[in-house]
Formats: C-alpha cells, structure tokens, sequence
C-alpha cells in the first residue's frame, strides 16, 4: 500500500542554462515500484555541438564519445516512453526539469507529470545533514553508491536511494502506513521551521 511508482531522472548536459543555448548530453533514470528500483535506462545523447573541456574533465563524457552517441531526438522519445505518466523525481529538480522541458519541446512534446525534488525534501527531512549535495547526503546516510559521481544513470540511482530511504523513515518515524507522492511534494513546500509541526499533525491523523 501506498508504494507509488515513480521515475527519478538525472540529466549531464552541456552547461547550465537551456535558456543559454546548452543542452542535454546523457540522460540516465531509474523506474521505482514498491520502493525498489525495477527498472533502468541510460543513454548517451549527441546534442549536435561540441562540449568544453570543463564538462569533459566534470563529467568524463568526451565531444568523441558523443559524436557516435544517437541523436538527442531519438533518446528523448525513448526516454518520454519510459517515464511514461509516472511521477518524476530529481535531486535539485528544477535543473533537471528545465531541460527536460526543453528537449521534449525540440521534439514537439509536453511534459505531463509532476515533479519533487529530493533536495528540498532533504533540506526539511535531514536538519542535521552537513549539507544537501548528492555526494553529501550519500555519505551522511550511507547509501549504496557506485562511487561514481556526474554521470546520469549512477546520480539518478543514487537519487532513488535517497528518495526511497526518506520515504521509509517518514512511515518508521510517524506511523504513516503510506507516504503518496502529493504528501513528499507538501513537504517539500513547507518551511524548514513549520515542518516538524506539520508531521506531528500528519502522524496523528
């Protein structure tokens, strides 16, 4: 009961901006059901121009490696298959979301699915986390990691593993029998003060 599915996602790009011009280069998602990761997809994506050398050393994705990589169109069709009309998830959402956004636009699609952020989940849930980078919260709660960092398939498992730990700890922590997607998304828009106020009402019923 109450383990929705949902897809956490995470995008390595070209910079920061899609507003700027940059663009996706690698796509990496995980399918979560029951709280357990049932499902995977990655893919490399040419966004036909070159990448800096920042994002070659940041993220160890070559321009040689994208230039035999599918186009972007391609894996954003197969991708939007994927996600289907699950929820999505990832951490510092809003990045993510922007080019998502801007990738399904270049191949006349819209995104349909509502978003959280497991970042901002965090910044309420884990009060006493040294800090709320993936990396960070990965060490704080011990979480299973590859060790890779910046490439999109380990980030968004890495993401799943946060998400599906936070939602296991609000059932634990205050009795609640299900955690549905709307409630981490109310969380998520409370303010870091009014949150353990607000559990405690949740907890009671």
């Amino acid at each position: 009961m109450g383990n929705f599915s949902v897809v956490v996602l995470d995008f390595e790009t070209t910079g920061l901006s899609p507003d700027c011009g940059d663009r996706a280069i690698e796509v990496g998602a995980v399918l979560v059901q029951g709280n357990r990761i049932t499902d995977r997809f990655q893919s490399l994506m040419n966004p036909g121009m070159r990448v800096s050398g920042f994002i070659e050393q940041y993220t160890g994705i070559t321009n040689e490696m994208l230039r035999s990589a599918p186009p972007a169109a391609e894996v954003m069709q197969r991708f939007a298959a994927f996600a289907g009309r699950h929820h999505l998830v990832a951490h510092n959402a809003s990045f993510d979301r922007r080019f998502l956004d801007s990738e399904l636009k270049r191949i006349s699609l819209t995104r349909q699915q509502e978003f959280a952020c497991s970042m901002l989940l965090s910044r309420r849930l884990n009060c006493d986390a040294p800090g709320h980078s993936l990396e960070a919260l990965v060490r704080y709660k011990k979480l299973t990691t590859s060790g890779v960092f910046h490439r999109a398939l380990a980030d968004a498992e890495m993401t799943a593993h946060l998400w599906v730990a936070m939602v296991e700890e609000l059932k634990r922590e205050h009795q609640l029998r299900v955690v549905p997607f709307e409630l981490m998304q109310r969380i998520m828009k409370v303010s870091k003060k009014g949150v353990p106020e607000f559990l405690r009402r949740l907890a009671q019923g």
